[in-house]
């Protein structure tokens, strides 16, 4: 017990810990990625043997999380937004099996795209999964709600997903601990059909979902996370979801608003405080962070001219909100930014000086002269800043393992050579798969796998290809002639692309391997060892 000062990740984190979690699942992905951190640091999930290892991806995370809840412990899951989508097949469907062990899905929002390739807004997979949903609005709120999940969890005997944003997960605040929890007893499910969603399970099981749903809705209603704040001036009301109630309070000394509020921070939306603002207040301001999720289900029910948000202008249609927005909106104001001064140059993220990526792309390029450009289809990773100058060495990024499955489809269309590049952790992350695709169709793709022994981009952790991407690759089908390893410098630039060369012109699949570990990673002396100790080392 005690008063810490916390990023929201470590507060969540801290939380499943002092609930009694016996797991903590997650790949990494800003701004998540301080939540398993903080775990596999602590000296208190060390002690009580907490399962805190990097998974290979989101999918595999969940499914992982969702296992140990089927033992009767409690657990967690965590990744960025866009990894919902990749675990979307078992998210969904855990609502369907539901938990025995208490289990939480953090999704760690980016409005704005801080780090990320969209802002989507995952208070919808928990809409469309109809399962409860809870969304902090500061440290100490994360904090409690970790135990508030865990316990309505086990209550329904449902998945509860928590969403943060980036602000939240990368901000600290004081937060209040509680005396820890002991972790659950190894407890199998009652029912031994449970978990198994054959069509005449599942259909069941869909309905004892369906039928929980006006309990969640109840819960809502006197959850303390949600709030009706009243005041006066009944020209407006506002509804705020999550970390949006700091945007507005900031606005007014001491945080006093002069209007009817409503803090939304567990879903399902509660009816009968929605009603109560709706029906006192002459119009509503939804201010969420985020897509417009609440304002279109408030619209579709109440009309247009009531409801005020995203939707019809009031606030911006993307991006991250602030105080100043939400303050425009509620005097019907437009509101922009100062313009940027001239004087101010825009400077481009770029790799590391003397990062191994470099000398694999300016190898590439020179490799490619003869067959032009457009032909390079990169992936999510540091590699990806190959886009810009000097080296505009790519052509695509769209999501984790797309580089290997669209260089197959261009080489399909025609356009020939194709190249792929991915990192060694994107790779065991969800390459392996596109690459078999590719060996099936004998697709004429060079796959460059650049290995620098971790996932550099979000700042070092374990990989899972570590030590095995030959393998993986001749496992796979890869003919063993074809997959060629080099240690990208400068002094090895002219056999890099002569090496290149070669597997361009080789009508098959083939993997070339630039292999250097990330210079971030260089003082990691147990990575280190584990190079030596794996050999890969070897120039």
């Amino acid at each position: 017990m005690g008063k810490l000062l916390m990023l929201g990740d470590e507060a969540i984190a801290q939380a499943g810990l002092d609930a009694g979690m016996s797991g903590m699942y997650a790949y990494p992905g800003t701004p998540s990625t301080e939540i398993m951190e903080y775990v596999q640091k602590s000296k208190q999930a060390k002690e009580n043997g907490v399962h805190a290892k990097w998974s290979a991806n989101e999918k595999t995370s969940m499914e992982a999380a969702l296992g140990m809840s089927y033992a009767g412990k409690r657990a967690m899951c965590a990744m960025k937004h866009v990894g919902l989508n990749v675990a979307a097949d078992a998210f969904i469907n855990s609502a369907i099996t539901g938990v025995n062990g208490g289990l939480i899905v953090v999704s760690a929002d980016d409005p704005s795209m801080h780090s990320s390739q969209n802002e989507q807004d995952n208070r919808f997979y928990g809409k469309f999964a109809q399962i409860p949903i809870l969304e902090p609005a500061n440290q100490q709120e994360a904090y409690n709600m970790v135990h508030y999940g865990f316990e309505i969890s086990e209550k329904f005997k449902v998945p509860v997903l928590m969403r943060i944003t980036t602000r939240l997960a990368h901000s600290r605040s004081g937060v209040e601990t509680i005396t820890p929890k002991a972790q659950n007893e190894l407890v199998l499910p009652r029912d031994p059909m449970q978990f198994i969603l054959l069509p005449s399970v599942a259909r069941k099981n869909y309905k004892t979902l369906l039928s929980n749903f006006d309990n969640f809705i109840s819960a809502s209603e006197e959850s303390q996370f949600n709030e009706f704040i009243d005041a006066s001036d009944k020209s407006l009301g506002i509804i705020t979801c999550g970390i949006a109630y700091n945007y507005l309070v900031e606005n007014y000394e001491d945080q006093k608003v002069p209007y009817p509020v409503l803090r939304i921070g567990q879903y399902p939306l509660p009816k009968a405080k929605i009603k109560h603002i709706m029906e006192t207040c002459d119009e509503v301001l939804v201010v969420e962070d985020g897509y417009p999720m609440v304002e279109e289900m408030l619209k579709g029910y109440l009309g247009k001219e009531k409801v005020r948000g995203r939707l019809d202008g009031s606030l911006p249609r993307d991006g991250e909100l602030n105080p100043n927005l939400v303050l425009a909106a509620i005097h019907k104001e437009t509101f922009t930014l100062d313009p940027i001064p001239s004087t101010v140059a825009n400077r481009l993220p770029a790799m590391c000086k003397g990062c191994g990526h470099i000398d694999a792309y300016v190898a590439l390029n020179e490799a490619l002269l003869e067959h032009g450009k457009g032909r390079v289809f990169a992936d999510i990773g540091c590699y990806t800043l190959g886009a810009y100058e000097p080296y505009q060495a790519i052509s695509t990024c769209v999501d984790m393992g797309a580089s290997i499955t669209m260089a197959k489809g261009a080489a399909d269309a025609g356009l020939v050579p194709s190249v792929a590049v991915i990192g060694d952790s994107t790779f065991t992350h969800s390459g392996i798969t596109g690459l078999i695709d590719a060996v099936i169709g004998n697709s004429p793709i060079t796959v460059v796998i650049s290995d620098n022994y971790t996932t550099g981009m979000t700042g070092g952790q374990d990989s899972a290809a570590l030590g095995r991407i030959e393998q993986i690759c001749e496992g796979v089908g890869v003919d063993p002639a074809h997959i060629r390893v080099f240690h990208p410098t400068p002094a090895n630039h002219d056999q890099m692309v002569e090496l290149l060369k070669e597997e361009l012109a080789y009508p098959g699949v083939s993997v070339v391997i630039p292999r250097r570990q990330c210079i971030q990673t260089m003082k990691n002396k147990e990575l280190v060892t584990k190079v030596k100790e794996l050999g890969l080392n070897k120039k």
